[in-house]
């Protein structure tokens, strides 16, 4: 809490007081919508679908690379909260209010939990973000670190491929084939079209890939 508190008052973050008032931060732009995709969805108990925008970056490249990897959808719980709407047991120091936060549902699949709890840990060392496994509901809190994941991002956006547990992801660019990646990459289009649940050939600029390692 310490950490996420520091950071959020390093970029002069308001603590929002109202739902009103966060309404007005996104009218202004402080705070962007976050809209569900084919990979996740709002719980309805999310009051206020808005974050920072770096929030919301995080939460597409995640749920994107997390249906991926296990095939279901990631469930945010929870997103900006206005200080006078916390739930009784949330702490007083909780950055939700600052709209930097995202809590994320706690999957039945353990491959699911596994997968993402790594994941979140790989990233939590690269100084990108805190998460903590909350127990009461049992949950996912994450503060993003808006300029350290933005700064990440961009190195990953420039190198096209990310490591992520034991894959590699690819974001694939314009006039690529899986042939070309699989070659790239030292594996094959069939393990490819296997671990990336592909039936053809056809793949797009801007999706993400996951590469097999050590096959």
């Amino acid at each position: 809490m310490d950490i996420q508190n520091r950071v959020a008052r390093q970029h002069d973050f308001t603590y929002i007081d109202t739902p009103s008032r966060v309404e007005h931060f996104a009218s202004q732009g402080w705070l962007v919508r976050i809209s569900p995709t084919s990979d996740f969805r709002l719980d309805n108990e999310v009051s206020h679908p808005y974050a920072r925008p770096e929030v919301g970056l995080f939460v597409r490249r995640l749920a994107t690379q997390y249906r991926s990897a296990c095939g279901e959808q990631l469930v945010v719980t929870s997103l900006t909260r206005a200080t006078t709407r916390q739930p009784t047991n949330a702490s007083e120091f909780s950055v939700h209010p600052t709209g930097m936060a995202v809590d994320l549902r706690y999957s039945s699949n353990r491959n699911c939990r596994t997968w993402l709890e790594r994941v979140l840990s790989d990233l939590e060392r690269q100084g990108v973000l805190e998460a903590t496994r909350e127990r009461r509901p049992v949950h996912y809190h994450v503060a993003v670190f808006p300029e350290q994941y933005s700064a990440y991002v961009d190195v990953l956006d420039r190198r096209q491929v990310e490591r992520v547990g034991d894959r590699l992801v690819y974001t694939v660019q314009s006039g690529d084939s899986l042939w070309e990646i699989a070659r790239s990459h030292g594996t094959s289009v069939d393990d490819l079209k296997a671990v990336n649940g592909i039936d053809g050939s056809r793949i797009y600029a801007g999706q993400l890939i996951d590469v097999p390692l050590d096959r």
